[in-house]
């Protein structure tokens, strides 16, 4: 009777129809407990097992929990019974599924879904360092990076190297923690000859220079594989090349390899979070929105999904639909710096200065390298007014990230606020130009200051050289202003429609545009005024006619471009 039970359970589990275990089980189990001959202790223990999987598989990962520390506690019974050393042989053909190992590692399991770090890593450290096999070696490393314990995690990812030379993330595991490309490559050859896998040997490189922070150096090797005659079309390496690229502020070249990655494997939710990013940042509103429906049909409660969607709809101004996904992502994983960073930045939009400022920092106690965990500090600070904080942090950002065209920029935005640093702020933007001519934000921040200063000249000249290499629609609508500035009007006109063919619903131009049409008309009622004047100096007229009312005409003329320019000012504080 019991033997037939038994096997039907396992025969249950063995064809995945868990459901129908646990409601088995559950029944068996009952009996069992009133009947100690229903079922023997070794059967006893494996239905436990079976019913824990079973759980486990069906996403009730409390309940797998607890089924899985009754069967260790069966077990433990066992081993202090008589025969616990000589398992019969039906446990024998189980012995696998009755580790003791496997059982805590599933322990493990379930308490990282149910969010419980320390009592994980806990389990894992309660397993002997002699039965530790790569799998909770791994689990284990990782852990410890999470908490901060570096030398604990380089020691684990060496445990693991040494039994699986090609456990790649282990290997950046220990290069993420500082440990040489010469010494991670030595420990991966001990095992396996490295010579004929040039391949490998250049990923490694590129990782090296990766966690150096030399994305250029890393891109120049990870694109060399790029080939068709080694990786070429490889979904990972253009995935890590787009990632380089994005950590060093290239959002076109970013752009450019997570599309042909996305391409490849459409369906795959890798590095979409750094991908919505990279078009956010790049104003790609219309690409973002189409990932809307994309995520949704994915059907999957990923931290890098629910990112991306939360990007497209913050992309599409909801920001709270997309302050809602962006806690749902970081709720899946807390450690996502790309959600943290989201997040924060929907609370600036929002004008949650404070709140934000929270998100930042945890940014950078997460990713301390990361620019935008500094740009976001900066932006908070000057949403609060706080000016000096966010040189503070500008200039904490440039000592610590090295003088970048971007943060050279970041910095001058601060100092830019201030009359009396602006010309070090015109130094810096001077500097970052130097760097990188095509660098946008640098030049218009340089071209404002030349226009505050009454440089036109010197601005139009700047903007119209990155006109030539790289029309935007605000390079042409900051020319049109210039230009309509020293009342070239046929310029300023061509540069404004430009802009309209670039960006037709652009409202900074069609206030420019507005504002030229109101002086021109205004300038040309007035040159017609003066001309009557000098052609009849002294007009008669006949008495009972009356003068005309030119004083009054003029008047209402400059009353009406008043109230336009009035306007325009109000729309423009308003925006």
């Amino acid at each position: 009777m019991s033997t037939i039970l038994f096997d039907q359970i396992q025969h249950l589990y063995d064809q995945a129809l868990y459901s129908n275990v646990i409601s088995v089980a559950n029944l068996v189990l009952s009996l069992s407990d009133h009947n100690n001959e229903q079922l023997p202790a070794n059967s006893k223990f494996l239905v436990y097992v079976y019913c824990a999987d079973s759980y486990f598989y069906l996403g009730m990962y409390r309940r797998a929990e607890s089924y899985y520390k009754k069967s260790l506690q069966i077990r433990k019974c066992l081993l202090k019974s008589k025969g616990a050393t000589k398992p019969n042989n039906q446990e024998g053909q189980n012995k696998e599924l009755a580790s003791d190992v496997d059982i805590k590692y599933q322990i493990y399991s379930c308490l990282i879904k149910l969010k419980n770090q320390q009592e994980a890593l806990h389990i894992l450290q309660s397993i002997q360092v002699k039965q530790r096999t790569p799998k909770i070696n791994m689990a284990l490393a990782k852990m410890f990076q999470e908490q901060g314990m570096e030398r604990s995690a380089i020691a684990t990812y060496k445990e693991v190297l040494r039994e699986s030379p090609l456990a790649l993330e282990a290997a950046e595991g220990l290069l993420s923690l500082g440990v040489k490309g010469i010494e991670v490559h030595s420990m991966m050859s001990c095992n396996i000859n490295l010579l004929n896998y040039d391949w490998l040997n250049a990923w490694i490189k590129a990782h090296a220079h990766i966690n150096n922070r030399e994305y250029n150096l890393a891109v120049t090797t990870l694109r060399s594989l790029d080939n068709i005659n080694c990786l070429r079309d490889n979904f990972n390496l253009l995935i890590r090349m787009g990632e380089c690229y994005y950590y060093s502020g290239d959002y076109k070249n970013a752009l450019m390899f997570l599309r042909r990655a996305r391409a490849l494997e459409p369906d795959s939710t890798r590095g979409l979070d750094i991908y919505a990013a990279v078009l956010h940042n790049s104003k790609s509103v219309s690409e973002l929105e189409k990932l809307i429906p994309l995520i949704s049909s994915l059907n999957e409660s990923s931290t890098e999904a629910y990112t991306a969607m939360a990007y497209a709809l913050f992309a599409l101004n909801k920001l709270n639909r997309a302050h809602s996904i962006a806690t749902q992502a970081m709720n899946i994983s807390p450690t996502n710096i790309e959600a943290v960073i989201l997040r924060g930045n929907i609370l600036i939009e929002q004008k949650k200065f404070q709140e934000a400022l929270q998100h930042f920092r945890q940014a950078l106690q997460l990713k301390p390298l990361r620019y935008e965990a500094h740009k976001g500090l900066v932006d908070c600070f000057v949403g609060m007014h706080r000016l000096r904080d966010a040189s503070n942090i500008a200039s904490s950002a440039y000592k610590q990230l090295g003088p970048t065209p971007r943060v050279l920029t970041l910095y001058a935005s601060v100092l830019m606020k201030d009359v009396v640093t602006v010309s070090k702020a015109k130094n810096l933007l001077e500097k970052a130009i130097s760097q990188d001519e095509s660098f946008l934000p640098a030049v218009y921040a340089l071209a404002k200051i030349y226009e505050q200063e009454s440089n036109l000249e010197l601005a139009i000249e700047l903007l119209e050289k990155q006109a030539e290499v790289q029309p935007t629609c605000k390079i042409h609508q900051m020319l049109g202003d210039l230009w309509g500035r020293i009342h070239n009007a046929e310029k300023a006109l061509d540069h404004y429609a430009i802009a309209l063919n670039i960006n037709p619903s652009d409202r900074r131009v069609l206030e420019g545009m507005h504002r030229l049409e109101s002086t021109s008309n205004a300038m040309d009622s007035s040159s017609y005024y003066m001309t009557v004047s000098d052609d009849n100096p002294d007009p008669q007229y006949e008495i009972g006619e009356g003068l005309p009312d030119t004083d009054n005409d003029e008047a209402a003329d400059e009353s009406e471009t008043e109230a336009v320019w009035s306007d325009m000012d109000l729309e423009a504080n308003s925006q």
